[in-house]
């Protein structure tokens, strides 16, 4: 067992999971190192590269665990999303989650990653297919709902950065959703006016 009571015997990859968390909390990504992260778990410095072959492989199995948390997020907020108010409450979730848990959000989506992990992979594609499948619930009639689904994602995920850097306001849990709800919404009010003036043009 380390000094620091956080690695017992046969749970080195987890112990190295939790104090690469606890790094992005307390430092976000400049502190987060391998060597680092020995220290934090209390084990020898060459104990990490036993499940991390470099700092890309250990961000991309804490990237992992961030997807598999926002989606298990994204589902509390509402088991089975099918309409536009059902969307914008699941991105109010999504920004929201960004919010308190900037470091890792950060971690899932702009660190460098190893393009050949599984683990993140899949996770990946777990957001990836809930984002699709409730655009095709909501909007049945899309002519593209994977090209939506893209829109959608792109606008949520900008609004969740927007959020971390300061642009928007988030002075209050409140304030967020209100302005995110709101960004959905004028999507969607806009985006029939903009097909039937297109539709008038070419006629």
């Amino acid at each position: 067992m380390s000094q620091s009571g956080t690695y017992h015997h046969g749970d080195l990859r987890a112990a190295c999971l939790r104090a690469a968390r606890e790094l992005l909390e307390e430092d976000g990504s400049a502190g987060l190192s391998l060597r680092a992260v020995a220290r934090r778990a209390g084990v020898s410095p060459t104990a990490p590269y036993r499940h991390y072959a470099d700092r890309e492989s250990l961000v991309s199995a804490v990237a992992a665990e961030g997807y598999r948390e926002l989606a298990a997020h994204l589902t509390a907020a509402h088991p089975a999303p099918s309409t536009p108010d059902d969307l914008a409450a699941v991105a109010v979730a999504y920004v929201q989650f960004a919010i308190e848990h900037p470091a890792l959000f950060r971690a899932m989506f702009a660190e460098p990653c190893d393009p050949t992990s599984a683990e993140r992979v899949a996770a990946t594609a777990v957001i990836t297919e809930y984002v699709q499948g409730i655009v095709r619930d909501a909007f049945p009639g899309a002519d593209d709902a994977d090209a939506l689904a893209t829109t959608v994602w792109a606008l949520v995920h900008g609004l969740a950065f927007l959020h971390l850097d300061g642009k928007l306001d988030s002075s209050t849990p409140e304030v967020v959703a209100d302005q995110v709800r709101a960004s959905v919404h004028a999507l969607f009010s806009v985006a029939p006016a903009l097909s039937q003036a297109a539709a008038s043009a070419e006629q």
